[in-house]
C-alpha cells in the first residue's frame, strides 16, 4: 500500500545549481531523492518539492513530499536520508501524510527571508548567506517602500526576464524590514511567487535604501511593469525559503 510521505529540509544551496534535478549541475532534489531511492530500492520514487529556488539559494524550511510502498518508518527516514547526505544538506523532520498531500501543490503560502550585510568590510562567516553592500542604508525609507508592495497587486516589474507564469498578479500578505547592527533583513511572505520575484524586490529596496530610488518612484515602477526600471537582482547567497504554509493561518 502506497504512503505519502512529507519532508522539511535545510540546506546551504551554496554548492548547488538550485532545487531542481539537472544534467549540468548538482542538485538539493537530485541529492535526497538519490537516498531515497536507496533507500527504498525503489528507483522511480520522485521528490517533488514546495519550491524550486534557485541556484545559491538557501532553505530553512523547504517542504518535499513523495509516494512510497517501503515500510521504513518516519523517523527512519529522516535519520536514514540526513546520515547519506552531505554536510550541507539534511531532512530536519518527517511526518506520514495523506495521499493527497502534494508538497507544491497544496502549498498555500511562502516566507522568505533576505539578508544583507550594510558595512564597510565583508564579514567572512556570514559571507555565504549575505549580499555585502558596503553604503550605509536607510531601512526607515526601505520601510516607507515596502508598504507599497503589500497586497494583491501586479509584479510585472519584479520578475525575470525569462519568467514563463502566465499571470504576473500575486499577493504579497507583508514585507518587513528589520535592521540589527550591520544587517537589514527583508521578509517577504505571500501566496506564490515570480521567478526571482524576491530577489528583485531587494534590489529595489536597497536602492531605495540608498537613496538611488523615492519610495515614491517604487510605487511608479510597480504600476508600469517595466523590469528595466526596477532594481538590480540581488545576489542568490542572501535569499533563504524559511517557511512554506499549508492550511489557514500564517507561516
Amino acid at each position: 500500500m502506497s504512503r505519502s510521505i512529507k519532508l522539511v529540509i535545510e540546506y546551504d544551496g551554496t554548492a548547488y545549481g538550485g532545487w531542481q534535478r539537472q544534467i549540468n549541475a548538482p542538485s538539493i532534489q537530485a541529492a535526497i531523492e538519490d537516498r531515497l531511492r536507496e533507500m527504498t530500492r525503489e528507483p522511480e520514487l520522485f521528490l517533488r518539492g514546495a519550491g524550486r529556488t534557485d541556484a545559491g539559494v538557501h532553505a530553512l524550511g523547504q517542504v518535499a513530499s513523495f509516494k512510497t510502498n517501503a515500510r521504513i518508518p518516519v523517523e527512519g527516514f529522516r535519520k536514514g536520508v540526513t546520515a547519506l547526505l552531505p554536510r550541507d544538506i539534511a531532512v530536519v523532520s518527517a511526518e506520514e501524510v495523506g495521499e493527497d498531500f502534494d508538497a507544491r501543490f497544496s502549498a498555500r503560502g511562502k516566507l522568505y527571508r533576505y539578508r544583507i550585510l550594510a558595512a564597510p568590510s565583508r564579514a567572512p562567516l556570514r559571507d555565504r548567506f549575505v549580499w555585502h553592500v558596503r553604503k550605509p542604508l536607510d531601512a526607515d525609507r526601505m520601510r516607507a517602500a515596502a508598504r507599497h508592495l503589500v497586497g494583491r497587486l501586479d509584479f510585472a516589474a519584479f520578475r525575470a526576464s525569462d519568467c514563463e507564469r502566465r499571470t504576473t498578479v500575486r499577493t504579497l500578505d507583508r514585507v518587513d524590514i528589520s535592521a540589527q547592527a550591520d544587517e537589514i533583513t527583508i521578509e517577504v511572505e505571500g501566496d506564490a511567487f515570480l521567478k526571482n520575484m524576491v530577489r528583485i524586490l531587494a534590489g529595489t529596496l536597497v536602492a531605495v535604501g540608498r537613496g538611488d530610488l523615492t519610495p515614491e518612484e517604487v510605487v511608479r515602477i510597480r504600476d508600469a511593469g517595466d523590469r528595466t526600471r526596477a532594481g538590480v537582482t540581488a545576489p542568490a547567497r542572501g535569499l533563504a525559503l524559511v517557511h512554506v504554509r499549508y492550511g489557514a493561518g500564517r507561516p
